[in-house]
C-alpha cells in the first residue's frame, strides 16, 4: 500500500467513524490547545466534562491568563498531573504578553511555550493551522509498529525516531489535522492493544503484523520498573474554633499549588501516629498528639503508590508556621471544598465535610 493509499483509506474511514467530541471541528487554536493538554495522560470520556467546564470558566486565552492560579487548579481538580494546569496557565500569560493573545502558528514558536512538547506542538499546529506536522502518541505508535512490522522496543529513543520518521512520511499534506486525528482514532477504536479489530481496519491490506499474525506481540514494550510504595501519615489539626489546618504545597514540588493536610512518609521502626507527630513538627514547628485515626486510603500516582493514614491531632505546644510549604491556613470544615486538593486529600475533605453534616 502506497502512502497516498494509506492516507486516502484512513481519511475515508475517519469521516464515517470519528467520535463526537466537544473540541472536534473546533477552529479556535486556544480551545484546541486546551483539549490537547487535557488529553495527555487522560481518556476522552474523562477529559470531556473537564474541558467543557474549563472553557466555560476561561473562554479565551485572556481569561485564562488573567485568572488566579488557585482558580485554574480548582477547575483542574481531580484530573491529575497538575503540572499540566500550571504550565498551561503560565503559557497563556506568555501568549498574551508576547504574542498579543494569538497562539503561535509555527511549530518552532509554539514549542517554546511552557508545557508544550513535540506531540502537543504537532497536534495544535496541524489541527488549528493545517501544518503538516505528524503526531506520535501511544495509539500512533501501536498502529505504525504493526503496520510496518516494527518489533523493536518502543521504550528506546531509536525506535521513537523511526516511528516519527514513518509518521512524517505518511501524513497527508493537504489534511494534516484530520490525518493525525484519524490515526489516533484508529489506534483507540480499531487497532487496540488487545484483540484488534483487523477485519474493519482501513489499512489492513498493508499491515505486516496482520500478515505475520503478530498483532498480539507488536508493539513490544520492555517491562517497566516496579513502582515503589510509600506509607504516608497526615495530620488533621483542629483549633478551638473548630477550624482545620491546611498547607499549600511548594510551587516547584509535585502537586505544587495544591492544598493538603500536612504529613509525610513513614520511617522504619516508626508507628504511623509517630510519623504524623514527627512530620508535623518538621513541617509546622509544633508538637502535636495524634490521638485517633480518621481513615486510610490507597492511591496510585504515575511513578509510585501510597497508603495514606489520616489522624486527628491535638496541638500540644507551639504556633504553626509554614516551614516546608508556601502557606498555611485555618479553614472551616465546610469551606474546604473551595480549595484545590490532590485526589487523595480530596477524599479526606469530603469525609470531614460529610461527618460534620
Amino acid at each position: 500500500m502506497q502512502n497516498a493509499d494509506f492516507s486516502r483509506n484512513l481519511l475515508q474511514w475517519y469521516q464515517h467513524h470519528k467520535r463526537e467530541m466537544p473540541w472536534r471541528g473546533e477552529l479556535d487554536p486556544y480551545k484546541i490547545w486546551v483539549s490537547e493538554i487535557m488529553l495527555q495522560q487522560t481518556r476522552v470520556d474523562q477529559a470531556t466534562p473537564y474541558f467543557q467546564n474549563f472553557i466555560s470558566l476561561f473562554p479565551t486565552v485572556y481569561d485564562l491568563a488573567d485568572a488566579d492560579q488557585q482558580q485554574v487548579l480548582k477547575a483542574w481538580e481531580g484530573l491529575g498531573y497538575y503540572s499540566r494546569a500550571r504550565n498551561l496557565h503560565t503559557a497563556a500569560k506568555t501568549v498574551v504578553e508576547e504574542y498579543n493573545g494569538k497562539v503561535p502558528e509555527s511549530y518552532d514558536e509554539i514549542i517554546k511555550l511552557k508545557g508544550i512538547g513535540p506531540y502537543t506542538a504537532a497536534a495544535v499546529t496541524s489541527i488549528a493551522f493545517n501544518a503538516p506536522n505528524a503526531v506520535v502518541d501511544g495509539n500512533v505508535i501501536r498502529v505504525l509498529c504493526r503496520y510496518f512490522g516494527i518489533e523493536d522496543d518502543t521504550r528506546s529513543s531509536k525506535t521513537s525516531r523511526m516511528i516519527q520518521e514513518e509518521a512524517d512520511e505518511l501524513i497527508d499534506p493537504e489534511h494534516p489535522g484530520d490525518f493525525n486525528q484519524a490515526l489516533m482514532e484508529l489506534g483507540s477504536e480499531v487497532c487496540t492493544p488487545t484483540n484488534p479489530d483487523c477485519e474493519n481496519c482501513p489499512v489492513q491490506a498493508g499491515c505486516i503484523a496482520t500478515k505475520m499474525s503478530k498483532t498480539e506481540v507488536i508493539p513490544y514494550k520492555s517491562p517497566a520498573k516496579k513502582k515503589p510504595h510509600h506509607i504516608i501519615g497526615v495530620g488533621i489539626v483542629e483549633n478551638e474554633e473548630g477550624q482545620v489546618l491546611i498547607a499549600l504545597r511548594p510551587e516547584e514540588a509535585m502537586l505544587g499549588g495544591l492544598w493538603e493536610f500536612p504529613g509525610g512518609k513513614q520511617k522504619e521502626d516508626e508507628t504511623i501516629s509517630e510519623t504524623v507527630e514527627r512530620e508535623l513538627h518538621e513541617e509546622l514547628g509544633v508538637e502535636v498528639k495524634a490521638y485517633k485515626e480518621l481513615m486510610s486510603l490507597k492511591h496510585a500516582y504515575s511513578h509510585f503508590s501510597i497508603t495514606m493514614h489520616a489522624w486527628f491531632c491535638k496541638l500540644v505546644n507551639g504556633t504553626p508556621s509554614p516551614k516546608e510549604s508556601q502557606e498555611i491556613k485555618w479553614v472551616k470544615t465546610e469551606e474546604l471544598e473551595r480549595y484545590p486538593f490532590p485526589k487523595a486529600n480530596k477524599v479526606l475533605t469530603e469525609r470531614l465535610i460529610n461527618d460534620k453534616n
